[in-house]
C-alpha cells in the first residue's frame, strides 16, 4: 500500500518531481566521473613509480634509506637470495649496485644516481626497457649505459657517444669508467629522468670496489595488494634462514612511497567532502519538495490518520516516496555515468597538451579513469541515504498534524 501510495504522490507532480531527480542524477554521474578520474590518475601515478623503480618490495642494508652510502651493500647478500627462491609470491627479482657521482661529457658534466643491474632480471622487475625512445635496452655487455632524455640534453650527446662516470668506491677513492650510451629513455616521472642512468651491475660493482655484492633486491610479488603480509612473511623467513633482522631491511611500495600513499589518503577524504557537499544541495532541496508536497496534502494526511493510520506510518510514506526518488535518481545517474566512463575508460582523456606538467606528477599524457569499488559504492549509498535524510523534517511536520485540523485545511 505504501509503496503505491509513494508512486500516486510521486506523480501528481510531475515537474517538481523530475528538479529532484534530474539534480539527483546529474549528481551522481558528476561525482561517479570525478572519482574514476581521480582514482585513475592516483592509481597510474602509483603503478608508475612501481614499474620504473620501487617494484613491490626492496631489501637493503639496515639503515641504507635514511643514509644511502657505498659502504651499505645487503650483508651475506646470497643468503638472503636463497630465501628469496624459496617464497612461492616472489613472482621476480633483480639485484642492483647504486651509485652516486657523476657523468660528464666533452660538453658537460652532471649528478647521477647510477643503478648498475642485471638487464635480463630488471626487465621482469620494472619496465624502463619499455620507456626507450632511441637506441636500445642493455645487451649485458660491458661499458653500456642508458641515460634519460633530460641527460642528454644536458649533457649535449646522442646515441654512440662516450660518457665518463664518476665515483667514490667503498674505500672513499675516486674511480672513473668509460661508457658508450647505447639507449634513451623517457620515464613518467621528470625527477627520475633527471638523475637515473643504467649501466651493467659488473661495472658497477668495478667502480665501487664491491666484488660480488649488491646494494639492493628488487622484487615484485603475485599480488600487490598482499605486500604488506608478504613483507612479514619474508622477514620471518630470512629470521629462520638465519639473516639477522637488524642487519638486513624489508620494504614495501607503501613505505618507500609515503608520500603517494599520503595522496591517496587525501584523495579519499577528499571524494567524501565532495559527495557530502552534493548530498546536501540535494538534501535541501528534496526537503523543499517534500515540504511542498505535505502542505498540498494536508486534506489527505487528516483523512488517512481519521480512518486509522498511525504517525508512523504517515512518517514511512514520507521517506518512502524520498527513498524511492533517491534510488530511481541514483540509478539512472549511475546508468550514465557508466555510460561515459566504458568509452573514457578503453581510449583514455588525452592531456598531451599538459605533458610537461603531467610527467611532473608521474603521469602518463593519456589518463584512464577507474571505476574502484569505493567509487561504486560511494555513488549508489550516498544519494538515497540523503534523500531519505531530507525527508525526516517533512515527514515529523506532517505526523504533527492534528485530523480534525487537517481536514478543513482549505
Amino acid at each position: 500500500m505504501f509503496f503505491k501510495m509513494a508512486i500516486r504522490n510521486l506523480l501528481r507532480n510531475k515537474r517538481r518531481t523530475l528538479i529532484v531527480l534530474s539534480s539527483i542524477i546529474v549528481g551522481v554521474a558528476a561525482t561517479l566521473l570525478y572519482d574514476s578520474i581521480n582514482a585513475g590518475m592516483i592509481n597510474q601515478m602509483l603503478v608508475n613509480q612501481i614499474n620504473s623503480y620501487y617494484s613491490h618490495i626492496q631489501i637493503h642494508k639496515q639503515g641504507f634509506n635514511d643514509n644511502k652510502l657505498v659502504t651499505s651493500y645487503i650483508p651475506d647478500y646470497k643468503n638472503v637470495e636463497e630465501v628469496i627462491q624459496k617464497q612461492d609470491y616472489v613472482r621476480n627479482y633483480s639485484k642492483r649496485v647504486i651509485a652516486f657521482g657523476m657523468l660528464s661529457s666533452a660538453n658537460s658534466s652532471a649528478g647521477i644516481s647510477m643503478l648498475g643491474i642485471e638487464p635480463g632480471n630488471e626487465k621482469k622487475v620494472s619496465n624502463i626497457y619499455k620507456m626507450i625512445i632511441e637506441g636500445k635496452y642493455l645487451s649485458g655487455k660491458s661499458n653500456e649505459i642508458l641515460i634519460s632524455k633530460k641527460m642528454a640534453e644536458k649533457l649535449e650527446v646522442t646515441l654512440g657517444d662516450k660518457v665518463v662516470a664518476m665515483a667514490a668506491d667503498i674505500n672513499g677513492k675516486v674511480n672513473s669508467e668509460l661508457f658508450r650510451i647505447i639507449g634513451i629513455y623517457r620515464s613518467h616521472t621528470a625527477e627520475f629522468d633527471k638523475v637515473f642512468v643504467y649501466v651493467p651491475i659488473e661495472n658497477a660493482r668495478t667502480i665501487l670496489g664491491l666484488g660480488d655484492n649488491v646494494s639492493e633486491i628488487a622484487i615484485i610479488t603475485n599480488n600487490s595488494d598482499s605486500t604488506l603480509s608478504y613483507k612479514k612473511q619474508l622477514v620471518s623467513a630470512m629470521k629462520n634462514a638465519g639473516v639477522e633482522s637488524n642487519e638486513v631491511e624489508v620494504s614495501t611500495y607503501q613505505e618507500l612511497l609515503a608520500m603517494i600513499m599520503y595522496l591517496i589518503d587525501i584523495w579519499k577524504q577528499t571524494s567524501i567532502i565532495i559527495y557530502l557537499i552534493i548530498a546536501l544541495a540535494v538534501l535541501f532541496g528534496v526537503i523543499n519538495t517534500m515540504l511542498m508536497s505535505v502542505f498540498e496534502r494536508v486534506n489527505e494526511i487528516g483523512v488517512l490518520m481519521s480512518i486509522g493510520m498511525r504517525n508512523s506510518g504517515i512518517f514511512r510514506m514520507i521517506i518512502l516516496e524520498a527513498f524511492m526518488m533517491g534510488v530511481v535518481g541514483t540509478l539512472i545517474g549511475f546508468g550514465i555515468g557508466v555510460l561515459i566512463y566504458l568509452p573514457l575508460s578503453n581510449n583514455g582523456i588525452n592531456l598531451g597538451m599538459y605533458s610537461e606538467s603531467m610527467q611532473t606528477f608521474g603521469l602518463n599524457n593519456i589518463i584512464y579513469p577507474a571505476l574502484d569499488s569505493n567509487v561504486i559504492i560511494n555513488s549508489i549509498f550516498i544519494m538515497p541515504l540523503a534523500t531519505a535524510v531530507g525527508a525526516i523534517y517533512p515527514a515529523r511536520k506532517a505526523m504533527k498534524l492534528q485530523p480534525t485540523d487537517a481536514m478543513r485545511h482549505v
